[in-house]
């Protein structure tokens, strides 16, 4: 037997959970290594609408799997609770020093011509990193592994927030379980697309305006955190 018929062999013989476990690998890595311009939003809506978008939605939908993408009364009601708690953080955090200085990551101002646009754009990255986190690595292999797939994506979600302000990086991996855990319990991304992508729109149209809360009154309250703020 030739090498590619034993590998052809291999792959037939992967489960559901494995063969997910093994492309979201793979998306990981080739997310990691597609080097993008930092300042280009196009590029970034390429590259992640094409592996974490459009590679899922084809291996879901080549397998007859569902990733998320329903809306039901559950979906709805998970939505509203989820953006009503996490809402406050978007609130508080728009007045970090540190969170100001690097949002929005992508130049818009507060002119609707410009901002619109910007928020369409962002939005579809977000949709895209929902359907791989929440999608794909939790709902689409629920059925498998249980609960337990709310497990699956917090580190890896971790590690591609290196490199933004601390107390974000801090917070995505217990935010990652709980987009996960709720999305697990809707069997739908529409809570943590709305809650990550409203939220991070509502985040750059408050940091493009005055802070809501004085941030030297936001630190003096954290300051009980070991990290820069």
């Amino acid at each position: 037997m030739s090498v590619n018929a034993r590998i052809r062999t291999a792959v037939d013989e992967l489960s559901w959970l494995q063969r997910t476990l093994l492309v979201g690998l793979v998306l990981s890595v080739l997310w990691s290594t597609w080097s993008v311009p930092p300042a280009s939003l196009r590029a970034r809506v390429v590259r992640d609408v094409i592996l974490f978008l459009l590679i899922p939605v084809s291996l879901a939908v080549t397998h007859g799997r569902r990733l998320g993408f329903r809306v039901d009364r559950t979906a709805v009601r998970d939505t509203l609770i989820l953006a009503a708690f996490v809402l406050p953080f978007y609130l508080v955090g728009s007045s970090l020093p540190t969170i100001r200085a690097y949002y929005p990551m992508w130049h818009t101002t507060t002119a609707l011509g410009e901002f619109l646009p910007h928020t369409i754009q962002q939005l579809l990255v977000v949709v895209a990193a929902e359907t791989y986190y929440r999608g794909l690595l939790c709902v689409g292999v629920s059925e498998e592994f249980g609960f337990k797939s709310v497990f699956i994506s917090p580190v890896v979600y971790a590690l591609h927030h290196v490199g933004k302000p601390p107390i974000e990086l801090l917070l995505s991996g217990p935010t990652d379980v709980l987009f996960g855990a709720v999305d697990y319990h809707s069997q739908s991304l529409l809570p943590s697309i709305v809650a990550h992508g409203l939220g991070l729109t509502l985040l750059d149209w408050l940091i493009l305006h005055n802070p809501i809360f004085p941030p030297e009154d936001v630190l003096a309250a954290l300051r009980w955190l070991p990290i820069p703020l």
